[in-house]
């Protein structure tokens, strides 16, 4: 009970989170593709694809995860490849490649929440060895991506993360609200382009989807019954 004469508490004010998809959000298209080929050169590139080519057929068909496909076609590109390595590659392409890349009306809207004080993230199933440094250039907050692990400086080839995609970014964005201490009221704001970014605009209390919109379907939310 407050205090005699106290002034009445205030509710907290709410939190604005920006949360951002990557890939044909931010920039005009897929990126992973591009890294590589620009970080193999073509002879190695098409080998990796080729070493990948029945999990992404599989993929293609519906018959594995993206999570599986996406994890052999980085596993055949990365292992063994150290970290200095790595951002050498990175530092040239986002020196160079993405700065044609960027969606305009998308930076803009990202500009605008960090002029506004709001938090902004990217939550993207891109890898981190190149979208860190992209969130770097960029001020975001945090960036939440897909993982690949390393050992004593060199990539293993394996994902140290689930793929962060589909309802993979909802948990991970809502593990590190948490872990940050953002509890509600939060106000959320998401951005994206694609089937893997619906799980997250249903979450938002704003959403845009390809630039207009999100409208929510009866069946897209989040306690609509599963068949």
């Amino acid at each position: 009970m407050p205090a005699v004469g106290a002034p009445p508490e205030r509710s907290a004010a709410p939190v604005e989170v920006a949360a951002f998809d990557f890939d044909g959000t931010l920039t005009r298209r897929d990126t992973l593709l591009p890294y590589l080929w620009r970080g193999l050169g073509w002879p190695r590139f098409l080998s990796a694809l080729l070493l990948s080519g029945p999990w992404l057929a599989a993929f293609a068909l519906r018959l594995m995860s993206n999570h599986r496909a996406k994890a052999r076609l980085l596993q055949v590109s990365f292992k063994g490849r150290t970290e200095a390595e790595m951002a050498q590659w990175t530092a040239v392409f986002v020196g160079h490649y993405l700065p044609v890349q960027w969606q305009p009306d998308m930076l803009a809207r990202l500009r605008q929440h960090q002029q506004l004080g709001h938090c902004c993230v990217i939550v993207s199933a891109s890898p981190g060895i190149y979208l860190h440094e992209v969130g770097r250039v960029l001020g975001m907050d945090a960036v939440i991506c897909t993982e690949l692990e390393s050992h004593h400086g060199a990539l293993t080839g394996r994902l140290a993360t689930p793929n962060c995609h589909g309802e993979q970014k909802v948990r991970r964005l809502q593990a590190w609200l948490a872990a940050r201490g953002l509890q509600k009221p939060i106000v959320l704001h998401a951005y994206g382009d694609s089937s893997g970014d619906v799980p997250l605009l249903n979450l938002a209390d704003y959403a845009n989807y390809q630039g207009q919109p999100w409208v929510r379907k009866p069946s897209d939310h989040p306690n609509a019954p599963r068949a």
